[in-house]
């Protein structure tokens, strides 16, 4: 069953042809085995790809071979020496698996209870350690340092090295998990670097972002490199990924990305133990052999680590190839099983499946046969596949390395289904840990098992001398971020003139003022090779492709085509130092440049601005999840959505009607979320966004601006003399004043919705004698966020008096009842209606989008001049301000219920 079953993962190059020459067969794999045995496994390498290109020459039909037995990939003899001194390394390598775990334990306390994940560390701390003392380079290196992707779950293992290292004390450790209680002294569950600014550089335990994200800053280091902003050239990128985790659509659907940009300044490990959080990742099957397939066919060099230095001589006497079949053939909940069981058990159920491999094993204990160790465990062979991807050039490399998840922690934890789960250790399971690790701590300082002691030899110690040593030669500690305020060139007032001008008589949508503003940007002198613009697949829309030409699309593999629009002026330009980052179809692949970019004064101490800008549907409600590693992550830049409302993409219908954006947004607490009507405020969030993110005020930098933009052409008017700026980035501003008397009324909107309060501005007072004033809001939603940090301020100092809202300020001398229109849900203008003290009423898009004109969109949703008029009405007649009968007159006036007279709206526009 077991070989039916798995058939699919062998090779199987002749299963479909007839031998009809059994000699002259045996003849050619005797010479074979004479050239391996006399010139090594590289030449015999070179000998059978040459073979390989000369039958395709002759049209020789060879199946690809997309998987290999279930062994290395390195020969034995191809291994090179191991640089350093083993058995320090198992010294300090055991203290950490210790420390690890008792920060965990320690945290388990009936008091405490926070959890924590012992059994990840101690399955992948051989893969950090041997990167860790040979491979990964600290930002003193002279090359600049690499970049790694910890796995999120180990976090331990990364602070038992820094205590280790002596930058994390005991208190640290018993501040795992608890970072307001025992703030000062805490360290956050997982890899975040927004909770521990100076410790972590990526965020990766939200499964899949860390493959993805890794992919694309290995490709932005190469960007900058092309660009001749940095020199990257020495630098690497790791990514440690769970075999579990690759089945994350977002682990895998990438990949071609790296393979089509050459990126060999990547690799991902992936920690092959076979397990998920609940069980087997493949108990029917084989992931290495699944991913081995995956990632070859995706264009990826592989290098598989499956078994440690104990297999070798069996494998060098399994002349009959008994041994490898079985490997080949056993499948992973079977391997899974035997970690779990005894020496006598895998000599029955594994080795005893032939005569021939039983003999194998025959003059060896149990005790030997259970310790023959998987390849993730090994350090000459993970050693020997590290140095292999370094220096593999023109493919990105993928070592899949066979571990054990919960390692050397005992039977209760090692390889069993629920070890993800298990918080604690008894008080006998922390004996035999111990002793297997030879910590010098006695019984007695066991039997607390909640505290139980962390252990560190001191300074002097020979193996914390030699720790040490190591990172100081490969350039200083990982992981740790740097994160200095460099001072940098801000941009002139010229690149914001345009924005102040208006468009004069031609119409223009806010999506083109905010690219006119965006050109401008780059081209100031000393700040414009900063601007990043991302654009996945939707510059022609976006009026964009006007940069083609000048800025050219970034593709290391250069423009090596002839383009079918050459002869127009905005043809499409690819080049190597080309800036826009254009992914393709592709909003996961942009928002992962968006982060490579806006965290790059953190990894590489150059300050970039990405302009990520997209449809606004597929922005926050297809990539949250990225958005929030961004946050995570300490990203800088401006997240653009365009072609935004409900309505106002209306030829597409449902899928592109964004009524929800901004709310979404709000809910990620390091988004600025804008809505900006016209040009010049445009310009004016854009350049409060940049000042913020890197001015030299004493504020929070790390913050995304997302800007709204429309593709409905208006007519842009130039900013007025005296404009309210503090109320355009505040959040509010009065655009426009009542010009005649009247009962009164306030109008507010934003974005494309101004114009609509604006014609209803003019209707009440030519058709109803009412007074109604017009508010651009600009944020609802930092509006709400003043209000409530207001509110707590007041909550926690009962004694001082309690500030006043903006929004409550800025409406203090507005009378009348308030009527607020958005082309989005009413849970937008809503999130200001408890800070006002007017009546109030919302106008909102709350259903689905679908394909209309726009007035007739507007209309159908009622949010439209016309029912902004009508809803005044009737709040003023409820007041007693304006006639019982009018609301109903408006109705029947305007055709209030009849989507076909609506009038709010214009067309054109790409959509």
């Amino acid at each position: 069953m077991a070989s039916e079953s798995n058939n699919h993962i062998l090779s199987g190059l002749t299963n479909e042809l007839k031998d009809s020459n059994t000699e002259e067969t045996q003849e050619w794999i005797e010479s074979f085995e004479d050239l391996v045995e006399t010139q090594g496994t590289e030449r015999a390498q070179y000998i059978m790809r040459a073979l390989l290109q000369y039958a395709g020459a002759k049209s020789v039909g060879v199946p690809m071979v997309t998987t290999t037995d279930y062994i290395n990939t390195i020969p034995v003899d191809q291994e090179p020496e191991y640089p350093g001194d083993e058995e320090m390394e198992r010294r300090y390598r055991a203290l950490m698996r210790w420390n690890a775990a008792m920060m965990v334990q320690r945290a388990q306390k009936p008091e405490i209870g926070v959890g924590g994940h012992i059994s990840s560390f101690a399955g992948v701390a051989t893969l950090y350690e041997v990167g860790q003392n040979h491979f990964f380079r600290g930002a003193d290196h002279p090359g600049g340092g690499d970049q790694v992707f910890f796995q999120g779950h180990s976090s331990p293992g990364n602070y038992a090295r820094a205590f280790l290292e002596g930058r994390l004390t005991e208190e640290d450790l018993d501040g795992f998990r608890q970072e307001k209680t025992k703030e000062g002294h805490a360290l956050s569950s997982y890899p975040h670097p927004r909770l521990m600014p100076d410790f972590w550089q990526f965020p990766t335990v939200s499964m899949g972002l860390g493959p993805m994200n890794a992919i694309y800053q290995a490709q932005f280091n190469r960007y900058l490199h092309n660009r001749g902003i940095k020199d990257t050239s020495d630098q690497h990128v790791w990514a440690f990924l769970g075999d579990g985790e690759m089945d994350e659509p977002e682990s895998r659907g990438l990949l071609q990305a790296a393979a089509n940009d050459k990126l060999d300044n990547l690799t991902f490990v992936v920690n092959c133990n076979l397990q998920r959080l609940d069980g087997p990742v493949r108990g029917n099957g084989k992931i290495i052999q699944e991913l081995e397939a995956f990632f070859r066919g995706a264009g990826w060099n592989v290098i598989k680590v499956v078994w440690g230095r104990e297999w070798d001589a069996l494998l060098e006497k399994d002349t009959t190839g008994n041994l490898v079949k079985i490997m080949n053939e056993t499948l992973d909940g079977d391997y899974q099983t035997y970690k779990g069981e005894s020496g006598g058990f895998i000599r029955d159920h594994f080795f005893g499946r032939t005569p021939e491999t039983k003999e194998l094993v025959a003059d060896m204990t149990d005790d030997e046969i259970w310790n023959l160790k998987r390849g993730a465990h090994d350090y000459f062979k993970i050693h020997a596949a590290y140095k292999a991807a370094l220096e593999f050039k023109g493919q990105p490399t993928v070592i899949l390395a066979q571990g054990v998840k919960g390692y050397g922690l005992g039977p209760h934890f090692e390889a069993r289904n629920a070890t993800h789960q298990m918080k604690k250790l008894t008080v006998e399971d922390l004996k035999t840990f111990r002793d297997a690790l030879r910590i010098p701590i006695e019984d007695s300082q066991l039997e607390d098992q909640y505290n139980a002691p962390y252990y560190h030899p001191g300074p002097d110690a020979p193996e914390i001398k030699y720790l040490l040593e190591r990172r100081e030669q490969l350039g200083g500690f990982l992981p740790e971020r740097r994160h200095p305020q460099k001072e940098i060139t801000l941009p002139s007032d010229k690149a914001f003139s345009s924005a102040k001008k208006g468009s004069g008589k031609q119409l223009a949508a806010t999506t083109m003022a905010l690219v006119r503003v965006l050109k401008d940007l780059m081209r100031e002198k000393d700040f414009g090779h900063r601007i990043v613009p991302i654009v996945p697949d939707e510059s022609r829309t976006f009026g964009m492709d006007a940069f083609f030409p000048t800025s050219k699309i970034y593709n290391p593999n250069g423009h090596n085509y002839l383009s079918v629009d050459r002869e127009l002026m905005l043809s499409y330009k690819e080049s190597e130092k080309g800036v826009i980052l254009h992914p393709g179809i592709n909003e996961d692949g942009a928002s992962s440049q968006f982060i490579a970019a806006g965290t790059s004064y953190a990894t590489h101490g150059e300050p970039m601005v990405p302009f990520y800008i997209f449809y606004s549907m597929f922005g926050f409600q297809r990539s949250g999840d990225n958005f929030w590693a961004a946050a995570d992550q300490r990203a800088r830049g401006f997240i653009v959505g365009a072609t935004a409302g409900r309505t106002t993409l209306t030829g597409e219908g449902t899928q592109h009607g964004d009524g929800h954006s901004p709310v979404l947004a709000n809910t990620n607490p390091a988004v600025i979320t804008y809505d900006p009507a016209y040009g010049y405020e445009i310009g004016h969030i854009v350049r409060r966004g940049i000042e913020q993110m890197y001015g030299n005020k004493d504020e929070d930098h790390d913050v995304m601006y997302y800007l709204t933009v429309y593709n409905e052409p208006i007519q842009q008017p130039a900013e007025p003399e005296n404009v309210d700026v503090e109320g355009i980035l505040k959040g509010i501003y009065l655009l426009k004043p009542a010009e005649n008397e009247g009962p009164r009324a306030q109008l507010l909107a934003s974005g494309v919705a101004v114009p609509w309060a604006l014609d209803a501005q003019k209707m009440l007072a030519e058709d109803w004698g009412v007074s109604a004033d017009v508010w651009s809001v600009t944020s609802w939603t930092e509006l709400r966020r003043d209000a409530l940090a207001a509110e707590k301020e007041a909550f926690l100092n009962p004694s001082e008096g309690a500030r006043t809202p903006y929004v409550t300020q800025a409406l203090a001398g507005a009378t009348g009842p308030i009527v607020a229109s958005t082309d989005y849900v009413s849970e937008l203008p809503d999130m200001i209606r408890q800070y006002v003290p007017n009546d109030f009423a919302t106008l909102g898009a709350d259903n689905f989008g679908f394909a209309d004109t726009r007035a007739g969109a507007r209309r159908w949703f009622h949010i439209d001049s016309a029912s902004m008029v009508v809803r005044t009405l009737e709040m003023l007649a409820k007041r007693g301000e304006v006639d019982w009968s009018a609301p109903q007159q408006a109705i029947e006036k305007y055709d209030l219920l009849n989507p076909k007279a609506g009038t709010s709206g214009n067309a054109g526009g790409d959509a």
